[in-house]
């Protein structure tokens, strides 16, 4: 019992609530197993393949996981460290509450490239995106599972026309105007300016 309630305070007080399995091999042979105990007493939840994050304490033996966006971030905290990886693109507009709609698509800036991760227990992925993300401008973001970085409404406006060019996502499109009423013009031609979208800035200030 002393074992597990260490694992268990180690998991609640990692950065974002959320480990690697492999991070327990100090407290456990095979940490995978015993994993899997803790999860069927619902007192954690496996949220990708090796991932798991501790359940909030109103929520110990319900069905309950994690947003797709705090998802995200803390498999991605898991992997790079804390206030390392950016939420961007839609999941910075859902963070910001500018997209209503849930997405099954969590997309997270991080230093190296990886493939995407399926989430564990319904449809869905983690989608690492490769960025500088020092360079980003990002403010930090309050999720389920703790603090987490996001990019700024200002930089997601223009991650998101530069990927959606030619405004054909309905989704981009909805969360560019939201967010927009929100944008300081100056910043955002800023950003633009350090970032090389200079001509996606005056796309989406010509369209507002």
């Amino acid at each position: 019992m002393r074992q597990e309630r260490d694992v268990l305070r180690l998991i609640a007080r990692a950065p974002m609530r959320t480990v690697r399995a492999a991070d327990l091999a100090g407290l456990y042979a095979y940490p995978g197993p015993q994993l899997a105990i803790l999860e069927r007493r619902g007192v954690v939840c496996r949220v990708a393949h090796g991932f798991y994050c501790a359940v909030p304490a109103e929520y110990v033996g319900a069905s309950w996981r994690p947003t797709v966006e705090a998802a995200a971030a803390g498999v991605a905290t898991a992997i790079y460290g804390e206030r390392v990886p950016v939420l961007t693109g839609l999941t910075a507009a859902r963070v910001h509450h500018e997209l209503p709609r849930a997405i099954g698509v969590g997309f997270v800036a991080v230093p190296s490239q990886r493939r995407p991760l399926p989430l564990a227990g319904r449809d869905g992925q983690i989608r690492f995106v490769r960025r500088a993300v020092t360079e980003l401008d990002a403010v930090a973001v309050m999720t389920e599972l703790g603090q987490a970085l996001a990019t700024t409404p200002e930089q997601t406006v223009l991650d998101l026309a530069r990927l959606d060019p030619r405004g054909e996502d309905p989704d981009a499109q909805e969360a560019i105007g939201a967010l927009w009423r929100r944008c300081d013009p100056d910043r955002v031609r800023a950003i633009a300016g350090r970032q090389r979208m200079k001509a996606t800035y005056a796309r989406v200030a010509a369209g507002r």
